[in-house]
């Protein structure tokens, strides 16, 4: 997977924001909530429910815990070792799961 699969990916989810903070890492969100971060560790971080994280993380799974985010169930994999596919839906699912976190005020302010 490039940056540029993963950012096309990224922004055709439904009210998705990018911004670059953090020493240059591409940042993604929708709400102002994160849902998925490009660049730390050369890696991609994403949200996961409770058992994608076990799923993921677990030895020989391709992600480990993210540095600054494991405590919320999130996880990183390598860019370079990652299919696209696996990304776009991996991170749309980080994206529903943040979204579905936003006050139904904001939701409905972005058309969520």
């Amino acid at each position: 997977m490039t940056k540029d699969e993963l950012h096309a990916a990224a922004m055709a989810l439904p009210a998705a924001t990018h911004v670059v903070q953090w020493g240059g890492s591409d940042v993604y969100k929708v709400g102002g909530k994160v849902f998925a971060v490009c660049g730390i560790a050369d890696g991609l971080a994403f949200k996961v429910t409770e058992i994608g994280f076990m799923v993921l993380t677990d030895e020989g799974g391709p992600g480990r815990q993210a540095p600054y985010f494991a405590k919320g169930h999130w996880v990183i994999v390598d860019i370079d070792r990652t299919d696209i596919e696996d990304a776009a839906g991996w991170i749309a699912t980080s994206h529903s799961l943040i979204a579905g976190k936003l006050t139904k005020a904001t939701k409905a302010e972005l058309g969520l």
